[in-house]
């Protein structure tokens, strides 16, 4: 695969990015370097992270896969710069206190110290691309459709989160920025504010972006494109309804993150109009000789809209067959089947 510039920076990563949100809860440190290593020999260079991550999250869990990543960085001299690394500062609280306790969030103070946090876990002196995990004001995000304004509450501004960053970049800790979870709204005001005030600008946002989750095109897309804001698009499987696997057994069983955590059935992916349309899915790629994942995953890394996707995985098999989907084409004919279900399915989060 050849690299790719991320927006208005000088990271250049894969169109494809090894996402890391399972190390630590499904997958165990020496798998978790066992998928590291084969990703490196395939080719990637790209790897997201997340202070707050393993998911789903816990506090017995809270940073286990940063630390996971910082042990096989120091095990081989010179891996660290074969990587371009991304990981995330977690937005208020969501329900985590364990993370920086129940308030506002994202005070400068507050991302200092925990870029501070991931740099010891990752056992690195910079972190390529830092990210903001969700806004930290209100916004319609993890499956809330609509914006409500009297869910505001006091936050940090966009201008303070901003000087935080311009902070760590000035101190050689962060050599780009990114968001996450974001809205049109947020990208647009990050972006002023930074050319206004000559901090940094924002290089990426990554959202969800899938089959099963579209809304990244009512809006966004046109905002990212005309600003020069790299798209990295997660969940291309939608947490797993896009490979199959779920559907003749319904989000239950033995197998897969909605089956195992109940929690994870409880979010927007847990909808029965999401694995409905999943399944029509699923049924076109096989009446075209494709693999659910195939279909899925090509869909997005084809995607004019997409820099790199981030793929999530619990085994080398997993991660071998998601990098194989790269060489999959979508003819028009199949494209233009995906936006009829699309449109027939009339499901809002489409």
């Amino acid at each position: 695969m050849k690299t790719l510039t991320l927006g208005q920076s000088p990271l250049q990563v894969t169109p494809i990015c090894l996402g890391t949100m399972t190390f630590g809860e499904q997958v165990n440190e020496a798998t978790a370097h066992t998928i590291l290593d084969r990703a490196i020999e395939r080719g990637v260079n790209f790897l997201d992270a997340a202070e707050m991550y393993s998911v789903p999250a816990r506090a017995e869990t809270c940073g286990s896969t940063e630390t996971i990543i910082g042990n096989w960085f120091s095990r081989t001299p010179g891996l660290r710069r074969k990587v371009v690394l991304a990981t995330k500062v977690a937005g208020p609280s969501r329900g985590m206190p364990w993370i920086r306790g129940e308030v506002a969030g994202l005070s400068k103070a507050e991302i200092v110290q925990a870029c501070e946090g991931s740099l010891r876990r990752l056992q690195t002196d910079v972190i390529d691309l830092y990210q903001i995990h969700w806004p930290a004001r209100n916004v319609p995000a993890f499956g809330a459709m609509v914006f409500d304004p009297t869910k505001d509450k006091p936050h940090a501004s966009i201008h303070e989160q901003l000087d935080a960053m311009a902070e760590l970049v000035k101190a050689g800790k962060v050599r780009a920025i990114g968001l996450s979870n974001e809205s049109p709204y947020g990208v647009h005001e990050f972006v002023r504010l930074a050319e206004q005030h000559g901090l940094p600008r924002v290089t990426t946002v990554q959202n969800p972006y899938c089959l099963i989750n579209r809304s990244y095109e009512n809006g966004l897309d046109e905002t990212c494109h005309r600003l020069g804001v790299s798209l990295l698009a997660y969940s291309p499987l939608g947490f797993g309804l896009l490979t199959g696997k779920y559907d003749n057994t319904g989000l239950v069983g033995d197998h897969g993150r909605m089956a195992i955590f109940e929690s994870m059935r409880k979010q927007r992916w847990g909808r029965p109009e999401a694995l409905a349309t999943a399944k029509r899915y699923n049924a076109l790629a096989r009446e075209h000789g494709l693999t659910p994942s195939q279909l899925a995953l090509a869909f997005c890394y084809r995607n004019w809209r997409v820099a790199s996707t981030i793929i999530g995985v619990t085994s080398v098999t997993q991660l071998d067959e998601c990098l194989d989907a790269w060489g999959v084409q979508l003819s028009p004919e199949l494209l233009a089947a995906i936006d009829a279900i699309r449109w027939e399915s009339r499901d809002p989060a489409q």
